[in-house]
């Protein structure tokens, strides 16, 4: 079972950041800022799960988060 892939990042037009799933333009959720969207990333997802790749403002990867954490398929120190 494959989780559902998200992306969050800052929307230029906006100004606000977006929580996308993968293949969707349409955000799942948006948020004034970063801080209020990581914190609130576990209960958006939802109780299935998903991956959440985090984007900084100029849009590189800054990190990948899995939730619940028990879903992460990779085991690694780091």
């Amino acid at each position: 079972m494959s989780l559902d892939k998200y992306t969050l990042h800052k929307d230029a037009k906006t100004d606000k950041w977006r929580l996308e799933k993968e293949g969707s333009d349409r955000a799942k959720a948006t948020f004034g800022t970063k801080g209020e969207a990581l914190k609130k990333l576990r209960d958006t997802v939802g109780p299935s799960g998903g991956s959440v790749r985090i984007r900084k403002v100029d849009n590189s990867i800054q990190e990948e988060r899995t939730y619940p954490r028990s879903k992460d398929p990779k085991k690694s120190r780091g």
